[in-house]
């Protein structure tokens, strides 16, 4: 007599992939991905929104709980394809939100082929060649970059925050030595931007430095970290005894893709090595989640343009490569493939200049007994994670291939272009003003103010005078108003989807500056997309102006 667990397992048999070749159920299984992919093609629209907009109802999800019987597979299928529902689709023209790209077709498939037989990077015992895709990515960045590939070494993590906080991390020890061992017993300060990536402070936070020992270094109009403010804060601490865990430079802000000056931060950097007789060198880690891309352009003649931009976007992007071309100066780089490399979530690469390093944070064979016994590659030896998948590298190996760098040049100048396009409409209109002007990247910041304001005075007063404060705040709620519109006719199907960032910098009196943002990262933006954004904000301050007269 069959037991009942035994016809539950066999029929849950069903569910998996099989390990030996069964021509009906690899067909099955084939059939499962398609059928679910109908169903989500099936929520596709005219509109930015998979499905219809949903309201996220959270107390009926705390009352789920794990049924008795097992459910079939076409039951959970048809589930899970209802939780796209509501989604934003990233890669639709007319959304422009943040910095979230639409992955590729071959990324996809190098994502989801890991997943199907769980390689785990912890080692090339589990991952085989799987782990060459992680060292192939690694030296293909490096000499993208300008990083000798021979030397080098580098990890694939989980986020950007996960990059950052390994270049602190080698930091941390340079500067106290033994830290990974006995922790962290003296003061150590991070030094960034005032526009870094909030991670600096998770990372100072988590590793123990504390957050307080973060110094935010003010920026200029140009969003970049004053140099000058920068050597004086490292030689206060310096003249003091404290230690230099990292200094984080930001090349390519979130907000408004602000490139710091990394040339000379180093420059910087070494002569206070020399000045002060250090017997480390402060770890400088370059934030280059979202800038990386544009080391394509390092070799790329802009002169001759052979791929033919419009002098405008040859313009922008040469404002780009003149940061982005001294990225070979930091010790180590933080790479997101998910943000300007079009993988999916989650494709981040720490690179590390010099490979050396990473013994700092090692650890000895002894401590792992049950792993490394053989093969050549065991990066869980100094990975922070013991399970790391394989999806990451996978992803960023299919793009690296599909593109070529004419392909990730074209990608990128083709979203900077219609940027600058943006920029031009907006600029050309009285009501509206670009606060990101002397950045160059797919990111653009604008205000929008009500009929009779004057654009040419106003944006700078705001910045720079305490008498215009109650102005300030009054032009603010009119912004966020404007968002609010613009995201109420986008989940309806019309306009666009934009972002809002309640604090695009602070004013010189200590106000917050309210933007409107246009991220452009979709490969289907056309210029009737981009003036898809005016038209939106002309209704929006249509609507507000009725409100105001009821």
């Amino acid at each position: 007599m069959t037991a009942a667990y035994q016809t539950i397992v066999e029929e849950l048999r069903q569910s998996f992939p099989q390990p030996v070749s069964d021509r009906v159920h690899d067909a099955y299984f084939v059939f499962s991905f398609l059928r679910a992919l109908d169903q989500v093609d099936a929520l596709k629209s005219l509109t930015p929104l998979l499905g219809k907009p949903e309201t996220l109802d959270y107390a009926a999800a705390r009352e789920s709980r794990v049924d008795q019987d097992p459910r079939t597979l076409e039951a959970v299928t048809k589930d899970l394809v209802e939780h796209l529902s509501g989604m934003f689709i990233f890669g639709h023209p007319r959304a422009q939100i943040n910095v979230v790209p639409a992955p590729t077709i071959v990324s996809i498939i190098g994502g989801m082929l890991p997943s199907i037989y769980n390689p785990n990077l912890v080692s090339d015992e589990s991952s085989r060649k799987v782990a060459l895709a992680e060292v192939e990515v690694i030296a293909m960045a490096s000499n993208l970059l300008g990083y000798d590939a021979a030397e080098a070494g580098g990890v694939f993590t989980f986020g950007g925050t996960g990059t950052t906080l390994y270049g602190v991390k080698l930091g941390l020890e340079k500067a106290c030595p033994d830290s990974f061992r006995l922790g962290v017993r003296e003061p150590a300060y991070i030094l960034c931007s005032e526009r870094a990536h909030y991670a600096a402070l998770s990372v100072a936070g988590w590793l123990g430095i504390g957050t307080d020992q973060v110094i935010q270094i003010p920026t200029t109009a140009e969003n970049e970290l004053r140099p000058c403010l920068l050597e004086s804060h490292l030689r206060q601490i310096l003249h003091d005894g404290g230690k230099i865990a990292a200094i984080i430079a930001t090349m390519g802000t979130t907000d408004a893709f602000g490139l710091d000056d990394l040339q000379a931060i180093r420059e910087i950097r070494d002569r206070l090595v020399d000045e002060f007789a250090l017997d480390y060198v402060p770890h400088i880690h370059a934030d280059a989640v979202i800038g990386w891309a544009w080391g394509v352009f390092n070799d790329y003649d802009l002169h001759a343009n052979p791929l033919g931009f419009r002098h405008r976007t040859v313009r922008a992007l040469a404002g780009t490569k003149r940061r982005i071309q001294h990225l070979a100066l930091a010790d180590s780089i933080g790479i997101d493939f998910h943000k300007t490399g079009f993988t999916p979530y989650v494709s981040s690469l720490v690179l590390i200049k010099n490979a050396h390093d990473l013994k700092l944070i090692s650890r000895s064979q002894e401590t792992t007994p049950y792993l490394f016994q053989s093969g050549q590659y065991h990066p869980g030896k100094y990975t922070l994670e013991t399970t790391r998948s394989g999806g990451g590298p996978m992803a960023a190996l299919a793009n690296l291939r599909l593109f070529g760098k004419d392909g990730l040049r074209s990608l990128l100048g083709h979203l900077v272009e219609m940027a600058e396009v943006l920029r031009e409409q907006l600029e050309g209109h009285a009501a509206t003003t670009v606060l990101n002007g002397g950045n160059f990247g797919p990111v653009t910041l604008f205000r929008v103010y009500p009929e009779g304001v004057d654009t040419f005075s106003i944006p700078q007063r705001e910045r720079t005078d305490p008498s215009y404060r109650d102005r300030l705040l009054e032009y603010n709620a009119y912004n966020r108003r404007i968002f609010e519109l613009i995201q109420q006719d986008a989940l309806q199907g019309h306009g666009v989807v934009i972002s809002l960032t309640d604090c695009y910098r602070e004013t010189d009196y200590g106000e917050p500056i309210v933007a409107l943002k246009s991220y452009i990262l979709s490969p289907f933006s056309q210029e009737k997309y981009v003036a898809a954004v005016l038209e939106s904000i002309w209704d929006a301050r249509a609507k507000i102006a009725a409100e105001q007269k009821k």
